[in-house]
């Protein structure tokens, strides 16, 4: 698919709108800004959960954030760590439910690969670094090619996924970071199971009723799955190394496209 058949979101129909029942999106550069939660953004999700949308993260990023995000945004229910868990806050009773993919002992083993891996790449990339939030993730390993260092080249960025997959790893590419664990798992498998186990949703009958934002490579199996697909504009960047584009664009970037996003669903 290329970028030239990005739709605008104005040609998402009202009527398709009207029967949503929740809103998905990835959080860094769609709901975030420059590395930031705008007001405008949290806002927008508020904003969201008031018309009686479900509204639910799904994110790289890692399970110590995931934490604090079930617990103090205005959020259902987040996955993290591109579909390794989920986390829940329950309001009735205040406690936070975690639902992992893979068994304790699974995910020990796991990690105990990633720390040679990891030298591996940095020794073969220079330039490229630990993501500075590695030490609060517990299934995956990321690597940061532009949040904290300088931007690598595609070539370095290619070298990296090239590394990963060597080890037998599962690689996805964010806006900022390239992710690798392992198992055949990803954002759209521990969704289907979020959403059956905690909301009674089966997506395969469901799907249409719910919308996924997103901006990159990382995001594609929900663009792929969900009709109702949105990319903030940036999502352009990201054109030529991506299979599967959203079906719909906004007109403006990151955070302020996912404000321009909830407000058009506002209308509805």
């Amino acid at each position: 698919m290329s970028s030239g058949r990005l739709q605008p979101l104005t040609a998402l129909p009202e009527a398709t709108r009207r029967a949503l029942r929740g809103v998905l999106t990835d959080i860094d550069d769609t709901l975030s800004t420059h590395g930031r939660i705008t007001a405008a953004a949290y806002a927008a999700m508020e904003q969201l959960r008031a018309r009686g949308l479900l509204v639910i993260p799904v994110t790289g990023r890692p399970a110590g954030w995931c934490d604090h995000i079930a617990r103090m945004w205005p959020v259902d229910a987040v996955v993290g760590e591109n579909g390794a868990l989920y986390m829940i806050r329950h309001d009735r009773h205040g406690k936070l439910r975690k639902r992992y993919m893979d068994d304790a002992a699974t995910r020990e083993r796991a990690r105990a690969r990633l720390d040679a891996i990891a030298e591996r790449i940095l020794r073969e990339v220079p330039g490229a670094a630990l993501a500075s939030d590695q030490l609060y993730r517990e299934s995956d390993l990321a690597i940061d090619y532009c949040e904290d260092v300088p931007a690598l080249p595609s070539e370095a960025v290619d070298r990296i996924v090239a590394l990963m997959k060597s080890e037998g790893m599962t690689v996805r590419i964010s806006s900022i970071h390239v992710n690798g664990w392992f198992g055949a798992y990803d954002k759209l498998a521990m969704t289907r199971v979020l959403l059956r186990e905690e909301f009674g949703i089966d997506l395969e009958q469901d799907r249409d009723r719910l919308l996924f934002a997103g901006d990159s490579p990382n995001d594609e199996p929900m663009f792929a799955f969900f009709p109702n697909s949105v990319g903030v504009a940036n999502v352009r960047r990201f054109a030529d190394r991506m299979a599967v584009l959203p079906r719909y664009v906004t007109t403006r970037e990151a955070g302020v496209g996912f404000a321009e996003l909830a407000g058009f669903l506002a209308t509805g």
